[in-house]
């Protein structure tokens, strides 16, 4: 469902741009890692004290028929990336931002981020500019099949290079509603 894959695309997107971007913390719900398909209403005056609608459906996540394994897997990925990167205690500079093209792209510690929040365009050899020489690697994509996406983004590695009007980068493809 094309309805589906937008918003779980979009869900994953806002997360990552929410975590990276956000502060020195990153806070989530028990069971809002992957959206809650139900009302959630904790007792209280207004309801009576009811306990009917304060549950959590854990049993969603190992739901085969279901898509949300993949928005919990993502969640995971994310976070341990952040831990594993000490993600939350490097500075932020902004590399690129295009409104006309709906991407944004930024560094955050060592990590590199390029989001192209645009439904429709996709961009094949897009400048990814980044502040030193080297060689650069695909860690975390909101579009691997591992996280319901369509794997269009390969976990290669790029080579940043000097470009005639001075900018270091590399040029990479950025499908629509990807980071």
């Amino acid at each position: 469902n094309l309805v589906i894959d937008r918003g779980m695309a979009l869900h994953k997107m806002i997360r990552l741009l929410t975590m990276s971007l956000g502060g020195e913390g990153y806070l989530t719900f028990m069971g809002n890692e992957f959206g809650h398909p139900e009302w959630i209403d904790f007792p209280r005056e207004g309801n009576g004290w009811s306990y009917h609608y304060c549950r959590r459906q854990w049993s969603l996540v190992d739901n085969p028929d279901l898509k949300y394994k993949y928005l919990n897997a993502f969640d995971a990925a994310m976070v341990g990336l952040a831990r594993k990167t000490r993600l939350l205690t490097g500075k932020t500079r902004r590399m690129w931002i295009h409104q006309g093209d709906k991407v944004l792209m930024y560094r955050r510690g060592k990590a590199y981020f390029a989001f192209n929040f645009d439904p429709n365009r996709s961009f094949e050899g897009y400048f990814m500019p980044v502040e030193e020489e080297g060689d650069y690697q695909v860690i975390l994509s909101t579009d691997d099949y591992r996280f319901g996406g369509f794997g269009r983004i390969h976990h290669r590695t790029y080579t940043a290079l000097p470009q005639p009007d001075g900018r270091v980068g590399f040029t990479v493809y950025l499908p629509s509603r990807t980071a």
